[in-house]
């Protein structure tokens, strides 16, 4: 059977994609006013750097590493700079929901959870620093137990592990970097 793509369910994402997005922005003016004034900024263009990021990262290479098919622990480079992924739908991820707008709506996870273990790190790195961290870690921590819970052929997947979410990928992804993060 053909994938067919639903409007409401499509609208739907998008919704989803735009609501999961303005999470990034309320986390920043959470922290911010977790902080001491003179750290605001930083702390809010932290949060919002992280938005970018992984913007940038996800279409380069993310969605691949995140989605792609690849091994059970790590997904491959066939969709690398969103290469095959467009307007029809990908059966086994979303099929009445068009391919990019389900990577758009898996992008904004990816935005909030770096945000989320940012946050452990507030006043005590420097913004410099957080935009190397991010993307590091978003290639060695998020992207390879992302593939193994919600991708296609990982490991957990497999296994009937079911994340619907986020509670693996992002929060508890998300809760132990940042316990890691915070140590002094």
């Amino acid at each position: 059977m053909t994938p067919t793509i639903s409007a409401g369910d499509t609208a739907w994402v998008l919704v989803s994609t735009a609501l999961v997005m303005l999470m990034v922005p309320g986390l920043a003016l959470f922290y911010g006013g977790l902080v001491r004034q003179k750290n605001a900024l930083n702390t809010f263009m932290m949060s919002l750097a992280a938005l970018a990021i992984v913007s940038v990262q996800w279409v380069v290479a993310g969605y691949s590493l995140a989605f792609g098919p690849g091994t059970s622990l790590f997904g491959g480079l066939s969709w690398w700079g969103l290469t095959g992924v467009g307007a029809e739908p990908n059966a086994a991820y979303a099929a009445t929901v068009p391919h990019l707008a389900f990577a758009a709506f898996q992008a904004m996870f990816a935005a909030i959870t770096v945000a989320l273990v940012l946050g452990s790190v507030v006043e005590r790195m420097k913004f410099s620093a957080t935009v190397v961290f991010s993307i590091i870690w978003l290639t060695i921590v998020y992207f390879p137990i992302a593939h193994m819970v919600w991708g296609g052929n990982g490991i957990f997947f497999s296994m009937g592990a079911l994340d619907f979410a986020g509670g693996t990928v992002v929060h508890i992804d998300a809760g132990v970097s940042a316990l890691v993060a915070c140590r002094e």
